[in-house]
């Protein structure tokens, strides 16, 4: 939660035309996993924070989830990549995901464990706030 907060506020700083115009924006949230633990990443992502995301149709306007189509395509500092288009910059500050995730998971005791799993295989996660270039004319 801290490091959504700490995101939430460099994006403010980071843009401010953004903010006045209510614009959507978009992050990317990209994952490095280690070697062989790719299968179950997914299985923990898509079972544990995907319904959180979905949970959120107010604020999220969609979610892109991409990965590789061959091993080594490319650079091989990410293996999973989710971009999320938030409605706009308020958007991203906006919500308490915990109080999302206790009401989806009663089984809180699985759930943390689970999610904490899921971070324990991974190399490597950033997050990356978008800005549309719009080139000169």
């Amino acid at each position: 939660m801290k490091r959504f907060l700490a995101l939430a506020v460099l994006a403010w700083l980071l843009a401010p035309s953004a903010i006045a115009e209510e614009k959507p924006m978009q992050v990317a949230y990209y994952y490095k996993i280690r070697w062989g633990f790719q299968q179950e990443f997914e299985r923990l992502f898509f079972k544990n924070h995907l319904p959180i995301l979905n949970d959120q149709k107010e604020r999220i306007k969609n979610v892109h989830i991409l990965k590789p189509t061959y091993h080594g395509d490319g650079r091989a500092d990410w293996t999973f990549l989710v971009v999320i288009t938030y409605a706009n910059w308020q958007a991203l500050a906006s919500i308490d995901e915990e109080a999302i995730a206790r009401r989806l998971y009663p089984d809180q005791e699985t759930f943390k464990k689970e999610e904490q799993r899921r971070f324990e295989i991974l190399e490597a996660h950033w997050d990356v706030p978008l800005s549309l270039v719009t080139p000169p004319k």
